[in-house]
C-alpha cells in the first residue's frame, strides 16, 4: 500500500499541464501582444523618420560643400552621384574634390535612393523620398518625406 501512493504522488508531479491552463497562457499571451506590437512597430516607422532626417542632414552638408567649392549645386540631371563621381554632365564643376563629397550615397530607409531636384521648389535645393510606398502622395509610412520639412536648403 505503500508503494501505491507513492506512485500516484510521483504520478501526479509528472503529469504536465492542462488544457484550460494552456488556453489561460495563450490568452495572456495574446493580450500583451495586442498591447506591445503596436507600440514596437509605431517605433520602427519613427526610426525610418529619423533615418532619413539624419540622411537629409548628411547630404545637404556635402551639398553645400559642393557649391562653396564649385559655386553651384549638382544639376538635376547630375543628381546626388555628383558626390560620389565627378559628373560628366554640364556644367562641368571647376574645383570638385577628388576624394568626392560623400563615400556612397544612402538609400532611403525603404532601399531607394533619395530624389534631388536642383533648383529646388522648396528652396535652393530639394532632397526627398516617396517612403515606403515609393509612390508621390501618401499618409502614415506612405507620406513623403523632404528636407524642406527640416529648412536645410538655403
Amino acid at each position: 500500500m505503500g508503494n501505491n501512493s507513492h506512485y500516484r504522488a510521483a504520478s501526479r508531479r509528472h503529469r504536465g499541464f492542462s488544457l484550460i491552463e494552456i488556453l489561460v497562457v495563450l490568452v495572456i499571451l495574446g493580450l500583451l501582444v495586442s498591447i506591445v506590437a503596436p507600440n514596437v512597430l509605431g517605433r520602427a516607422d519613427e526610426a525610418r523618420v529619423q533615418k532619413a532626417e539624419a540622411d537629409f542632414k548628411s547630404i545637404a552638408t556635402a551639398l553645400k560643400i559642393y557649391r562653396l567649392d564649385n559655386y553651384i549645386y549638382p544639376s538635376s540631371e547630375q543628381g546626388l552621384g555628383a558626390l560620389v563621381e565627378q559628373p560628366a554632365l554640364p556644367p562641368e564643376p571647376r574645383n570638385w574634390k577628388q576624394e568626392g563629397y560623400l563615400d556612397e550615397l544612402p538609400l532611403d530607409p525603404w532601399g531607394r535612393p533619395y530624389l534631388y531636384l536642383s533648383p529646388g521648389e522648396h528652396g535652393a535645393f530639394d532632397l526627398f523620398s516617396y517612403g515606403a510606398d515609393g509612390v508621390s502622395g501618401g499618409e502614415g509610412q506612405n507620406q513623403d518625406l523632404g528636407n524642406w520639412d527640416l529648412a536645410l536648403a538655403e
